[in-house]
């Protein structure tokens, strides 16, 4: 409709630490064509990518064979100290994609369940980040426990005040708000507290601009997989702005969805490529290309 207005986050789509990821793994297959190329767990939470890579003939496996021959990549997320050595046992040529973000996470939790504090990981449990940043820390300490909530800390807490010393790492996509609640929690309980913010930059640009974009849009569209930790945070961040739709790829979108919407905001999560978040408005535009450099 020529009537709408359509704005895109200057902080949407790929972050530093997934392209490096994609395009290393790109790289190394166009070097090695004759070697075999496997990634361990999916790369990035895209289908599109993923399938990409497949065509090129990069593997996805979710289980290290006994003998393996070629390359194992480690993904952006991260992987358990004694991963590596299987990956490394088994025969395979290992190359570490590991963000540096996330390794930075890895190591200050390493310092401080060295250090003796009781470490408490902000984020999701069963996200393969935070697993593997736990792994890191259960070598030097039994003291370590993750949360996305208070409630999940709340059975900790009688150790916690006898432990009485509690560093705290995030996930590098987790939202600001969930570490603070934890923090004045923890702030009740224990002597002394020792917070290592460790939000990603990209993450933290991507949510304060979404929301600045959400205050004037009577619309904001989340592209990007419901897998992806980062890109359903920001669908919640902006649901509380703002009416948000969050949706995978332009297949998603409904036209009801957006015909009455003057005003509409664009954002993506850091393992949306630029091509779906292209489709996505091209198909608002009724099809026209969209010059994204305009924005």
């Amino acid at each position: 409709m020529s009537n709408q207005n359509i704005k895109l986050a200057k902080f949407a789509g790929f972050c530093y630490g997934v392209k490096r990821a994609v395009e290393t793994a790109k790289k190394l297959k166009y070097e090695n064509p004759e070697k075999n190329i496997y990634i361990l767990g999916e790369l990035i939470h895209n289908t599109d990518v993923i399938n990409e890579l497949e065509s090129l003939g990069i593997k996805t496996i979710y289980e290290i064979p006994p003998k393996g021959n070629g390359i194992c990549i480690i993904r952006s997320h991260g992987e358990a100290p004694d991963v590596f050595d299987k990956i490394k046992n088994a025969g395979f040529e290992l190359v570490d994609l590991t963000c540096p973000d996330v390794k930075k996470v890895q190591q200050k939790a390493i310092e401080l369940a060295k250090n003796d504090y009781f470490v408490v990981i902000v984020g999701k449990s069963n996200h393969p980040e935070v697993m593997a940043i736990k792994a890191n820390a259960d070598i030097y300490s039994s003291n370590v426990a993750v949360a996305a909530n208070i409630e999940e800390l709340k059975p900790f807490e009688e150790k916690i005040k006898v432990h009485k010393k509690v560093g705290v790492v995030v996930q590098t996509t987790q939202m600001v708000p969930s570490l603070n609640n934890i923090v004045n929690y923890i702030n009740t309980i224990a002597k002394e507290v020792l917070i290592h913010n460790t939000i990603c930059q990209s993450t933290a640009m991507r949510q304060k601009e979404a929301k600045e974009l959400a205050k004037e849009s009577d619309l904001m569209i989340v592209v990007g997989s419901k897998k992806s930790a980062n890109t359903t945070h920001l669908a919640e961040i902006l649901k509380d702005c703002t009416k948000t739709i969050h949706i995978e790829n332009d297949a998603e979108l409904e036209t009801d969805y957006y015909k009455n919407a003057i005003n509409i905001g664009i954002t993506a999560g850091a393992s949306t490529p630029q091509i779906i978040i292209d489709k996505v408005i091209n198909k608002i535009k009724g099809g026209h290309n969209y010059d994204n450099t305009s924005s």
